[in-house]
Parts: C-alpha cells; sequence; structure tokens
C-alpha cells in the first residue's frame, strides 16, 4: 500500500531544503513541490511515484506531522479494510480496520538513539578480513571461494 501526503498536514518540514521523508526514503521517491505546481500547495511533499513505493513506510514513522498516509489498493478499499498509522512520540500505533468490522491496534517503539550512535563492535575493532579469512570461506583477493561439495549439508 503505497505512501501519499495530505498536504492539509504537510508544512514542508517548515520550510527545510529537504524534508523528512524526502531524507529518509530509500527510493528517492518523496519530493518538495515548491512553487505548488504538482500538490496544488507550494512547500509541500508529495509522492511523486507511488506505484514505485517499497512500502517501508520510513516515511509515515518520521513525518513530524503525521502528514503521510497509506493509501490502500483497490481491491481492498471496497471490501473495508484500511490501515491508518499514529506517530506518537516514543512510538508509533497501526490501527487496522477489518472487512467485518474488527479493529486492532499494534504499537511499535520508534528510535530514540541519534543517528550514527550505535557502536556496532561493542567497543572492539572492526575485524580484518585476514582474521575472517582463516576460516577458509575467504581467497586471498578478497572474494569467496567455491563451495566444497563435501561441506553441503544433505538432509536425507
Amino acid at each position: 500500500m503505497p505512501t501519499y501526503v495530505r498536504t492539509e498536514k504537510c508544512d514542508g518540514c517548515k520550510g527545510q531544503d529537504k524534508t523528512a521523508c524526502m531524507y529518509i526514503c530509500p527510493h528517492d521517491l518523496m519530493m518538495l513541490d515548491r512553487d505548488g505546481s504538482a500538490t496544488g500547495h507550494a512547500m509541500r511533499a508529495y509522492n511523486q511515484e507511488p506505484e514505485q513505493c517499497w512500502e517501508c513506510y520510513s516515511c509515515v514513522k518520521i513525518c513530524p506531522q503525521g502528514a503521510i498516509e497509506v493509501r490502500h489498493y483497490a481491491d481492498i478499499v471496497p471490501l473495508g479494510g484500511s490501515v491508518q498509522p499514529l506517530r506518537g512520540s516514543d512510538s508509533i500505533m497501526w490501527t487496522i480496520k477489518f472487512r467485518n468490522g474488527t479493529m486492532k491496534r499494534f504499537k511499535f517503539p520508534i528510535r530514540t538513539t541519534p543517528e550514527g550512535s550505535i557502536d556496532p563492535y561493542g567497543g572492539k575493532t572492526m575485524p580484518k578480513l585476514a582474521d575472517i579469512g582463516q576460516s577458509g570461506f575467504f581467497t586471498s583477493s578478497g572474494g569467496y571461494r567455491a563451495g566444497n561439495p563435501d561441506e553441503l549439508i544433505r538432509r536425507k
């Protein structure tokens, strides 16, 4: 279900050069409509190619105004189903409405650590390829060696 921007809620991240949704979109789909030619409202974000959306919902999660929503596929909407994300200060609440009227809510925490603050090696130095290569799966040129048929796991 691709995302779309509710232009009446979007403030273009207060006129910044690059909006939060533009920054976070892994497929570079989100754009800022500076003159209002695409959305009818100047300085509003929009999804330039909804059919190319990866449905990662990163833009939904990062939007400080809660202006980005999920557009439902045509085969779901007439049946009465819906998905609505709601971003809080510490979590995202997903409200799912099923065709029969049943509603479910799921709450997930959002990242609270600053970007780049994670220490992936836990204070240790990054391993060198030579150290990893001791297992015998790397060649001296840095590539992988071909598999040995005797090392394969065979199930009977």
